[in-house]
């Protein structure tokens, strides 16, 4: 499996050979380290840990870790499950060059924070009447039942805080890779903010 950790930085749009226009999302990809790796004899099961960024401020212990492994402290760290974990070392860097331009690859990263909404903007739902008198513009109305069940089921779809979710998108193609600086164009949006962490498998 081919993975990489990279950051959001805009969203843009350049042209291909005919002339139609790709709206494209970049993502930089420098200094994505290999800082441990899991083998199935120690832990169980096959992966390697992905870091990426330089923490600023790390404590302690976790200075620690990082100078026994002899790696400048990583900001954010990622396992990624491989079947094969043969001919990965700890701090290689891995590449943009991994993947290829037309290629589809699956990309995960936390959505942007709404804050508290209400169910028509989170759920989708159909407001009421919006003539005068109305006291039901844009609430939510009955959310139970009668005198059986006599309360509101659980995972009922209500108000309440929106985003900042884990989101994953798959198929996502890759329309142009810039390996003098590190630089994935995927075509489309991608989940989070400008500068938010993003992980690519192939």
């Amino acid at each position: 499996m081919k993975a990489i950790l990279g950051e959001k930085i805009e969203m843009t749009q350049i042209f291909d050979d005919k002339g139609n226009v790709i709206p494209v999302t970049v993502v930089r990809c420098n200094g994505t380290t290999v800082v441990d790796i899991r083998t199935k004899e120690k832990n169980g099961y096959n992966a390697v840990v992905l870091g990426y960024g330089m923490a600023k401020h790390p404590n302690l212990p976790y200075r620690g870790i990082f100078k026994k492994l002899n790696i400048a402290p990583v900001r954010i760290m990622k396992e990624i499950r491989r079947e094969n974990t043969e001919g990965i070392n700890i701090r290689d860097v891995m590449g943009v060059s991994q993947f290829k331009v037309s290629e589809t690859v699956c990309v995960t990263g936390i959505s942007k924070g709404k804050g508290f909404q209400g169910p028509i903007k989170r759920w989708g739902f159909t407001r009421g009447p919006m003539s005068h008198g109305s006291h039901s513009h844009r609430v939510q109305g009955s959310i139970g039942s009668s005198a059986d069940p006599g309360r509101v089921w659980k995972g009922k779809k209500m108000a309440g805080k929106m985003g900042a979710d884990k989101v994953t998108l798959k198929n996502l193609s890759i329309v142009k890779i810039d390996e003098d600086q590190n630089l994935i164009y995927l075509k489309g949006p991608v989940p989070g903010i400008k500068g938010g962490f993003l992980v690519i498998k192939g």
